[in-house]
């Protein structure tokens, strides 16, 4: 009985840290194709701590019978340790905490430096962006845009941002942060408890495997950029009890993180270099940010989709856009012209403007992160 005793200690220990283990970048563990696995783990978690919480009871009579009382008690002790750090220290959504206020001001009233990147989106009017520095540390944030409901999403691991409509099945769903897969932020809903990946939005475990959260247009930029092209538009404030985590993760948008997860390579072409990703359909291409950035302009084609794809001067803010057929470009001050018009940087055509170019999707994030969910990505 007291092998029983112990045996239900140690499966209890190890069952706590492989149910993190898979799903935190803890090392090895997200270069393994192991989220069926990791979602099973998940979950029978309660089965698996009803079974061997069983056998420690059964076994604690006779490990106790003894002299030295203390001796079963450290590894008690030790599984105890193992449960509270990885249930309440090690969990993703206890570690990245949701903002408690969603505050947004205008240009007038704004104090987030116009250095700062967002990303932005605008809908029915309405224009709302959203700072890099504080989506990094929360890694979602809910919010209503012309309307809609969205959901604003950021992967510091990856580099990569995206923004959500969170319908499911046609009604809106509310999501947490429950951990990593290659790397990629996940997401779990509240009803099915599925598991959703922040870059591609798709269900990738649970009742709802297969499932794609529709994806909205957005754009980063800086905030400079931002209130010159959108006025009247509003951009998302520092939740005063999250300042300390931002202040942490302040380098990171300019490049500038030391973290072995997060720091950027400044060459082109290795895992933590940046690349401008762009999918047109099932066809999809990267662009190195350095050669972009010295060309300031690429025309290109993507599948049966012409497109124009450039930054701006500022060295940071970026767009991309379906081109007319045969249509060259010149960009002069960040407006483009072509075609006998010209458009500002958000596409808008200066002399009719009720015309736009419509607006690509494209995302500046580490090569690694887009080559994993982009296999067949081809390099510009």
């Amino acid at each position: 009985m007291k092998k029983l005793f112990y045996t239900g200690l140690a499966l209890l220990s190890l069952f706590e840290i492989l149910n993190v283990y898979f799903i935190m970048p803890i090392p090895g563990s997200q270069k393994m194709n192991s989220i069926d696995l990791a979602y099973f783990l998940y979950s029978w978690r309660w089965a698996f701590r009803a079974i061997f919480t069983v056998m420690i009871i059964a076994g604690s009579f006779a490990a106790f019978q003894i002299k030295r009382k203390w001796v079963p008690l450290i590894p008690l002790l030790f599984t105890v340790a193992i449960i509270y750090i990885f249930n309440f220290r090690m969990k993703a959504d206890k570690m990245f905490l949701q903002p408690s206020t969603i505050v947004l001001k205008s240009q007038a009233e704004n104090k987030v430096p116009g250095e700062r990147l967002v990303i932005g989106i605008e809908n029915n009017g309405e224009a709302k962006a959203y700072p890099i520095e504080f989506l990094t540390y929360h890694h979602q944030v809910r919010d209503t845009v012309g309307g809609r409901q969205v959901m604003v999403t950021y992967c510091s691991v990856c580099r990569s941002g995206r923004i959500y409509e969170p319908m499911v099945n046609g009604k809106y769903e509310t999501f947490r942060l429950v951990g990593m897969d290659h790397f990629n932020a996940m997401f779990e809903d509240a009803s099915t408890c599925s598991w959703w990946q922040q870059s591609t939005g798709e269900a990738v475990a649970g009742a709802l495997k297969g499932n794609v959260l529709p994806e909205l247009e957005a754009m980063q930029m800086t905030i400079n950029k931002w209130f010159e092209l959108y006025p009247h538009g509003q951009v998302l404030q520092g939740d005063e009890a999250s300042v300390r985590e931002y202040d942490s993760l302040a380098k990171f948008e300019q490049g500038k993180s030391e973290g072995r997860l997060t720091r950027t390579d400044s060459l082109s072409w290795n895992d933590k270099s940046w690349v401008i990703g762009i999918q047109v359909e099932d066809a999809s291409k990267a662009y190195d940010w350095n050669d972009l950035k010295r060309k300031g302009i690429i025309h290109d084609t993507i599948g049966h989709t012409s497109l124009v794809l450039i930054v701006s001067t500022d060295g940071q803010s970026f767009a991309a856009f379906e081109r007319p057929t045969n249509t060259t470009f010149t960009l002069r001050n960040d407006t483009l012209f072509g075609d006998g018009t010209y458009y500002n940087f958000k596409g808008k055509d200066l002399k009719m403007p009720t015309n736009h170019l419509r607006s690509i999707n494209a995302y500046q994030e580490f090569w690694h992160s887009w080559v994993t969910f982009h296999p067949k990505t081809r390099r510009y």
